[in-house]
């Protein structure tokens, strides 16, 4: 009886034994395993260094600009002129301009050959308007590996008064434009304009619309 009740305690043992060898091989195995799946699938990437450059947070715009303005029947024309803006929101925000330029001689006078239809002096003309914006499809522009720059499309709509011929005329305008964030506080804007007022001329109501594109430079404070 004796006999018998150690040879089970020995087999009972013996099985213990192997159960726990089996058990470290195992470990020891899939950890090994684990390994050489990381070296296989770890990609070897060098990561470049990208500067963005970031936004003033003021609000306030300032910003000059000159372009060519064209004058239905008085020519393309030179123009410059002043912004001032108020950026209510990131998408929104209010535009003053004041422009100026001289307008050419209409063709009936140059081939009139002595017709004067404006004076020297009327023939400047100048306008200012107050115009609402809204900033869209916000971007940016890659110039290298390490550099690159904010952008955004935007739109404007507003009315002022365009003073020309000696006389002031009700005028709307609308426009779009490009503005491009060199660094936190400087800006390159690329817009066209245009102008719309109703005028009597040549005897008679004609209203006319005149185009204006224009490269500017502003600053934010």
């Amino acid at each position: 009886m004796e006999s018998w009740i150690q040879r089970l305690f020995l087999s009972a043992l013996l099985l213990g034994l192997t159960g726990i060898n089996s058990s470290a091989y195992a470990q020891d195995d899939g950890s090994s395993d684990d390994d050489e799946l990381e070296q296989i699938i770890t990609p070897d990437i060098k990561r470049r260094t990208i500067k963005e450059d970031d936004l003033d947070s003021e609000n306030f715009e300032m910003g000059i600009f000159y372009g060519l303005l064209s004058v239905e029947d008085f020519g393309t024309n030179d123009v410059v002129g002043i912004t001032f803006a108020y950026h209510i929101t990131e998408d929104f925000f209010v535009e003053a301009a004041y422009g100026m330029s001289k307008t050419e001689k209409t063709s009936y006078e140059l081939l009139s050959g002595g017709v004067e239809l404006l004076t020297d002096d009327e023939r400047d003309l100048s306008y200012y308007n107050i115009s609402l914006g809204y900033n869209f499809l916000h971007g940016q522009v890659f110039i290298s590996d390490k550099w690159t720059f904010n952008n955004h499309f935007y739109i404007v709509a507003g009315a002022g008064n365009t003073d020309f011929a000696a006389k002031d005329y009700f005028t709307t305008n609308f426009g779009a434009g490009l503005r491009f964030y060199t660094t936190d506080w400087l800006a390159l804007d690329l817009s066209m304009r245009g102008h719309s007022f109703t005028h009597e001329l040549f005897g008679e109501s004609k209203t006319i619309t005149n185009l204006e594109s224009r490269l500017g430079l502003s600053l934010f404070f």
